[in-house]
């Protein structure tokens, strides 16, 4: 890859001492010894950027930027290889302000970042629910003459689908036609699942077809949008008979396979079978998901059923999940248990202890396991503990704690989340809004609903099959009391 690189001398001397670059630990993401030489000699530029891309790649963002810090100090800055790097780690944490900083500082510099940089922090915008932001960008990326592609499309087209935006779905779907972009398989497993959200599941399978005659083969992708449709719509045995099909034509099922089975046997009640899902899929070497395991926990639990939560928890440490298990073992906790870490600062100090560099992922399922028992300052105070780690809130995060509030039946509180919400730049997508519909209708404020859902159609969200029906049974309710 041919990049650009800035011509970077020592000011005094036109020339830069060098010293040996600190040694890699990559399992750890550790230096052996500090940046600092005990010289005092600094590093060459050509050597802090090679540092910092090495830091980059093993996901050790905090010391990539230490050295960012080193550079400008001696008057230089990164070149566009580094930029990219950095920019693509900040972004894959969260810390998507830092990465539209140095974004703007390489345009000011006169670097010409790639498409890829742009999708890199486009993605970041919609990850973290900033839409305005990232209009604003994709503005910017016509004025500047930089074309979508593929990604680009994608990334968009993931997001309006989580988020519930079917106009601007259609309107992305458009696009690519017109632009003569194909459809692949991601985006036909998209647009299965919009079909689903909104209560088309047949249609949904009848996409099946479509893709079958444009001669486009059932990937992966596809095949787990349809047995995550027929899951949702409870029809088990057609999700099971897809999950068959696909083994038989050699597809290997992936963690978002085996996810949405457990998660929908779950959701059945059929815990047997989750479970034999669950016992399966360690079988084939795939680690638990930490949200499948708080869904198994959660019904277990409810059920009195701790004797095998233990049992499953003894099966993965016998087969080396040490890892999992911790986790696993800290949610049983949470779900009182044991009562252990009933604490959210004694659960992160204690996963650390594990070895676990907690990430953005793994504090939003801690944050939900909280709010799952409506612990609503135990959900704040995961919020504040994934601040201090310097991962930026999302709209999956502010979620979560309204549902905290509105299990806890303090609707107010979850409506002031909504309102910091729209007040701080963030758009609230169809799972803001049914999860504040359902806190309402918790404290039997019915009168409420039809307002909120109204504001939802408004803001651009497409009401799922989940708000319609809470739609209609507050307006039942409104119509009895009349």
């Amino acid at each position: 890859m041919n990049e650009v690189y800035m011509g970077m001398t020592d000011n005094n001397n036109n020339r830069v001492k060098q010293v040996a670059i600190p040694e890699f630990n990559k399992k750890n993401a550790i230096c052996k010894h500090p940046f600092e030489s005990n010289s005092g000699e600094d590093l060459s530029t050509e050597l802090h950027n090679k540092t910092i891309q090495e830091y980059c790649k093993i996901g050790d963002v905090d010391n990539a930027m230490k050295l960012v810090a080193q550079l400008e100090a001696m008057g230089f800055h990164p070149n566009s290889i580094s930029y990219g790097f950095l920019i693509d780690s900040l972004g894959s944490v969260g810390r998507t302000l830092e990465a539209d900083v140095l974004f703007q500082e390489m345009m000011y510099l006169g670097f010409k970042p790639r498409i890829r940089l742009f999708n890199a922090l486009l993605k970041g915008f919609l990850k973290k629910g900033l839409l305005g932001l990232a209009v604003k960008f994709l503005v910017e990326m016509d004025r500047m003459g930089v074309c979508k592609n593929q990604e680009t499309y994608e990334i968009l087209l993931d997001y309006y689908v989580s988020a519930g935006r079917l106009e601007d779905t259609w309107m992305v779907v458009n696009e690519m036609k017109t632009n003569g972009i194909q459809m692949s398989s991601f985006v036909y497993g998209k647009v299965i699942r919009l079909y689903r959200d909104n209560g088309m599941w047949k249609k949904a399978i009848g996409l099946v077809e479509e893709i079958r005659e444009k001669g486009i083969s059932l990937d992966r992708q596809i095949y787990n949008s349809i047995i995550d449709t027929f899951g949702k719509y409870g029809e088990l045995g057609e999700a099971l008979e897809v999950f068959e099909k696909m083994k038989q034509e050699s597809i290997v099922p992936d963690i978002t396979t085996w996810n949405s089975l457990i998660r929908w046997h779950c959701k059945a009640g059929d815990l047997t079978k989750a479970l034999q899902l669950f016992t399966e899929m360690q079988e084939q070497g795939l680690y638990p998901d930490p949200k499948i395991l708080m869904s198994l926990i959660s019904r277990l639990g409810e059920l009195g059923k701790w004797d095998v939560i233990k049992k499953n928890f003894e099966n993965m440490k016998c087969r080396g999940r040490q890892e999992v298990g911790a986790i696993y073992a800290m949610l049983v906790d949470i779900y009182g248990q044991y009562g252990r870490f009933q604490d959210a600062e004694d659960f992160i100090t204690a996963l650390k202890s594990e070895g676990f560099l907690p990430s953005a992922s793994m504090f939003c399922v801690l944050a939900n396991a909280y709010a799952q028992q409506g612990f609503c300052e135990q959900t704040v105070k995961v919020l504040q503990l994934m601040e201090a780690e310097g991962i930026e809130l999302n709209i999956i995060m502010l979620n979560v704690l309204i549902n905290a509030f509105g299990i806890a039946g303090r609707h107010e509180e979850a409506l002031s989340i909504y309102q910091h919400i729209r007040e701080s730049g963030i758009s609230p997508d169809v799972v803001t809004y049914s999860t504040l519909m359902k806190a309402f209708i918790r404290a039997k404020k019915f009168d409420k609903v039809p307002e909120i859902y109204k504001e939802m159609e408004s803001y651009g969200c497409t009401p799922d099959r989940k708000a319609r029906q809470m739609l209609q049974t507050a307006l039942m309710v409104l119509e009895r009391r009349h």
